[in-house]
């Protein structure tokens, strides 16, 4: 197989993933404690889903009338249309309904609707849901989908990762609620770190961390649950819907109680920008006015309140203030390379070269790299301490 086959595959793979009714649960669950009206007479739409087997369709459905929905619209992606076709069999639920089409099961998207109690059962549910074929194949940048996003008040969904930036940008240009999953590393990427900085997304309820899918095929699972594989991810919910957590101040010591009971040294100052290292959130000195360097998963305690951010190491958008020249790179089993990688983040000059671990020499100088680190400052005394 070509290596272009090779990494498509692999996408395919890592984007067949499959949200846990409790996970989802969970999440909303947090918004509503926040505004139990948050949802009431709006319609959500779960686009980038398979409606059938979906658990973000099974839990609108469920609980339509205790949100008080107006609407709940999902749509799948045709088949033919994703790279992993593998073991693909339409349900039950659509080979048994009149309307089912060998023709347009594998070619076309469908459309799920909910809007009323249409069994006359006295309630309204998954037993409630309408369906049919779309025009196309459910592409979320098809007219057709792009139609219902305007529609929707709201827009919920685990959208495939390799696709997560455009996604994004297609919820934004329509000025939506929304509530979506991806990768945490995604936070350091040109087009989601700067709405994150500005306040117009911020992560979830659901604490930072890993969180555990299905997938389709069973052969990357981490370990199989009930006869189903299961995958471990590093995921976050990203949001603008309001929610308590993130409005609470974080409770910090000051700077001479993290030196003596943390760090037991004083914070290490970057060679390539005015600001000091803060390895642990958890570390954030209260009393310190000047810009540190945190940790991604500091946006999983930020406060705007308390914080103000100021920009992100990673290309730095063009904020370091020190350029280096080509660099000697040295790897943990001695090999050497020219390089100039310390141009990419944040450095720390150190007096020794570190064991097991990369590190870079400039004019006879001894460098490391740090992972990117989301640069912050407290916003004023007041919110400290």
């Amino acid at each position: 197989m070509a290596q272009s086959n090779l990494s498509a595959a692999k996408r395919a793979k890592n984007d067949e993933f499959y949200t846990q009714y409790f996970d989802i649960e969970k999440e909303i669950a947090a918004y509503i404690e926040y505004d139990p009206k948050v949802f009431r007479g709006k319609t959500i739409l779960l686009p980038c889903d398979d409606p059938e087997w979906s658990n973000f369709t099974k839990f609108f459905a469920q609980n339509f009338e205790h949100l008080g929905l107006k609407k709940v619209i999902s749509t799948s992606f045709a088949v033919n249309s994703k790279i992993y076709q593998k073991g693909y069999q339409p349900t039950l639920f659509e080979t048994n309904d009149p309307a089912y089409d060998e023709n347009k099961t594998r070619k076309r998207g469908k459309i799920f609707t909910l809007t009323k109690d249409t069994n006359k059962d006295g309630r309204i549910d998954t037993d409630d849901l309408q369906w049919q074929y779309l025009q196309g194949d459910g592409d979320f940048n098809s007219d057709e989908v792009k139609a219902l996003r305007d529609e929707a008040d709201f827009i919920i969904t685990n959208p495939p990762f390799s696709k997560f930036r455009d996604f994004l940008a297609w919820i934004m240009a329509a000025e939506k609620g929304f509530l979506i999953i991806g990768n945490k590393n995604t936070v350091t990427c040109k087009e989601v770190f700067p709405l994150l900085k500005e306040n117009k997304m911020w992560t979830g309820r659901t604490k930072w961390g890993s969180m555990w899918f299905e997938i389709v095929n069973p052969d990357d699972a981490d370990k199989i649950i009930d006869g189903k594989g299961m995958k471990t991810v590093g995921a976050v919910w990203f949001t603008n819907i309001e929610h308590g957590r993130r409005h609470q101040p974080l409770a910090l010591m000051n700077e001479a109680d993290v030196v003596k009971f943390a760090t037991q040294k004083p914070f290490e100052k970057y060679d390539n920008y005015a600001a000091i290292e803060v390895s642990r959130v958890k570390q954030i000195p209260s009393d310190y006015d000047g810009v540190m360097g945190v940790p991604m998963s500091f946006f999983d305690k930020y406060c705007p309140e308390q914080f103000e951010v100021l920009g992100i190491t990673k290309t730095w958008f063009g904020a370091a203030t020190k350029n280096y020249p080509q660099q000697i790179q040295v790897s943990p089993n001695g090999k050497r390379s020219s390089v100039t990688k310390l141009n990419d983040g944040v450095t720390l000059k150190v007096e020794f070269p570190p064991t097991n671990q990369t590190f870079y020499i400039v004019d006879n100088e001894n460098y490391i790299q740090l992972y990117p680190r989301i640069l912050i400052k407290h916003k004023n005394a007041a919110n400290r301490g």
